[in-house]
C-alpha cells in the first residue's frame, strides 16, 4: 500500500489533507500508535497527534483500548457507498475491453446467483464464432469456466453438491463423460492455482480460461473468462493465457479494494 507523503511546495490546506490521508494509510497498514505513525509519515509528533485526533472526531479513525488506532466507521460507510455507486460491470468494462483486444477471443464477466452463473458482460471475439452465452443468461456453476472460478473458495463437499445439480457432463468433456472424482480432482488443482478451465464441459468445442475477482474482504464476487473454440484454444495456448487472465482479474479486484490486488 502506498502511503501519501507530504509535499513541501503545496498550500497549507493541501498539505494538511495529504498528511491526514497519510495518517489513515499508516493506520490501515497496521501502525497503531503515534510513534509508529510518525515514523511512517515523517511528520512531527504534535502534528500527527492533532491530525489523528481530528480523524477520530470525524470517525475516520477510532481508538481501541489495548489496540490503539484503527480504521473508523466512516471509512466503512464510504467504502459501501463507493462499491454501490459503480456496479462491478462498469468498473470491469475497461479491463475486459483491453483483454478482448489483446486476445481476440470472447470475454465473459459473470457472478454467482444461487446454483447458477449469471452473465453480466459478453464481448464477442474477432474470429466470428458463436456461443450460446449472452448477457442475462444463466448456466450451471459447475459446468462453466467462470462458474468453476466462482467456486474456488468452496469446499469439496460443496463442489460435489453442485456437480450433482449440474456438472460437466458433456460427452466431449475431458475425453468422455466426467464423473465426480475427476471433477473434484480438477477443482482441487484449480483452487490451488487460482484459475479454472472449461474443457468443453458446457458446450461442445468451446474452451475457456477463467479467474476469480475478489472484493475488499478477499471474497470472490465475480469471475471473468477468455473463451474460444478448440482450434483457437489449444491446451498450450490456454496455459499461456493463465497469467494474463489472472492479472486482469487482479486489476479488477484492485478496483474493488482487494488488499492483495491493490496497485501501488
Amino acid at each position: 500500500m502506498r502511503t501519501p507523503s507530504a509535499q513541501p511546495n503545496v498550500t497549507s490546506g493541501t498539505q494538511t489533507l495529504i498528511r491526514g490521508l497519510a495518517v489513515i494509510h499508516a493506520v490501515a497498514a497496521g501502525d497503531r500508535d503515534l510513534k509508529a505513525i510518525c515514523a511512517k509519515i515523517g511528520v512531527a509528533r504534535s502534528t500527527t497527534h492533532r491530525l489523528a485526533s481530528c480523524l477520530v472526531q470525524e470517525r475516520y479513525l477510532r481508538v481501541l483500548p489495548g489496540v490503539g488506532y484503527a480504521l473508523g466507521p466512516r471509512l466503512i460507510e464510504l467504502g459501501f457507498l463507493a462499491r454501490e455507486a459503480f456496479p462491478i460491470a462498469v468498473l470491469a468494462r475497461p479491463y475486459l475491453d483491453t483483454l478482448a483486444d489483446r486476445t481476440g477471443d470472447t470475454i465473459h464477466l459473470a457472478v454467482r446467483d444461487g446454483d447458477e452463473v449469471l452473465y453480466l458482460e459478453k464481448i464477442p471475439g474477432k474470429k466470428g464464432l458463436e456461443m450460446r452465452s449472452r448477457v442475462g443468461h444463466r448456466m450451471p456453476l459447475a459446468a462453466t469456466g467462470v462458474g468453476k472460478a466462482l467456486l474456488l473458495d468452496d469446499t469439496p463437499a460443496q463442489w460435489e453438491e453442485l456437480f450433482e445439480i449440474g456438472g460437466p457432463v458433456s460427452p466431449h468433456a475431458a475425453g468422455g463423460r466426467q464423473d465426480v472424482r475427476a471433477f473434484l480432482t480438477r477443482m482441487q488443482e484449480y483452487a490451488a492455482q487460482g484459475y479454472a478451465f472449461d474443457l468443453e464441459d458446457n458446450e461442445p468445442s468451446i474452451r475457456c480460461v477463467a479467474a476469480p475477482i475478489r472484493d475488499a474482504s478477499r471474497t470472490i464476487v465475480a469471475a471473468l473468462s477468455v473463451s474460444s473454440t478448440v482450434p483457437y484454444l489449444s491446451m498450450a495456448r490456454m496455459r499461456e493465457l493463465v497469467p494474463l487472465v489472472i492479472g486482469v482479474a487482479a486489476e479488477i479486484s484492485g478496483e474493488l479494494g482487494c488488499p492483495d490486488m491493490r496497485r501501488a
